[in-house]
């Protein structure tokens, strides 16, 4: 009897698109702002793997890493342990993604503003909600409310013999900060604050009054929701 053979998967290399298809061409064509980030992804790949084509790699670095986010927060060694990902393809990826930083960060004007609860949550929701671990970010803020960054300053389970204060404001005035919001995450799904959540933002307000940097907020940040612990006066002076 015959045995059933497995269906040949096929995968079209780049050299075998059509002309108008392939990443490079179509951004000459049509305008980088047209293609999707796997094809923009796979113009600073250059070349994918044997049976793998580069837009077929960028699409699954892309799923791997969580998006540009996760890309950008991975380390040369984390990039290099992705099949098909060598050093010099690791460094490519971060000289891209590190450009665009720089071309936000010279052009504050473009930069967003934070100036309500809301704000701080759609910035950083679909990066930390469906985190798998509690992390802890800052919203970085300027006179004028735009963000600088949100560096991940602690990644764990949040309680006060764990975080040094310190660490906070060591980031808020390296980048000049004038004011800071504090974000993390509950793995959960549910943004409800708890005693250590309430206790640290206490802490984290009264060092803030002393070295005279805003605290403005702290949100938890879960499942498509949130809570502002400024909003119902948690850790912060009515």
């Amino acid at each position: 009897m015959e045995t059933e053979r497995e269906p040949v998967r096929y995968v079209p290399m780049i050299r075998d698109m059509a002309e108008h298809d392939r990443p490079r061409e179509r951004l000459i064509k049509v305008g980088a702002e047209v293609l999707s980030t796997a094809e923009l992804l796979a113009i600073v790949l250059r070349n994918g793997t044997t049976g793998e084509s580069v837009l077929r790699m960028a699409e699954r670095l892309l799923i791997q890493f969580d998006n540009l986010p996760g890309l950008s927060r991975a380390t040369i060694t984390e990039l290099t342990h992705a099949r098909g990902v060598g050093e010099a393809k690791a460094a490519e990826i971060k000289a891209a993604l590190e450009i665009g930083r720089r071309l936000v960060a010279s052009a504050p004007e473009e930069r967003p503003r934070v100036s309500t609860p809301d704000d701080a949550f759609h910035l950083l929701k679909s990066e930390m909600m469906f985190l798998e671990q509690e992390h802890l970010r800052l919203i970085l803020l300027d006179t004028r409310n735009r963000v600088l960054r949100t560096p991940t300053i602690y990644v764990g389970s949040l309680n006060t013999s764990v975080i040094r204060v310190g660490e906070l404001f060591r980031a808020a005035i390296r980048e000049n900060a004038a004011a800071f919001i504090i974000a993390h995450n509950h793995p959960s799904g549910d943004p409800s604050p708890s005693p250590e959540d309430i206790n640290v933002t206490r802490q984290i307000v009264q060092a803030g009054k002393l070295l005279d940097v805003d605290v403005l907020d702290h949100i938890v940040i879960g499942r498509n929701r949130f809570v502002s612990l400024k909003q119902r006066g948690l850790g912060f002076d009515r």
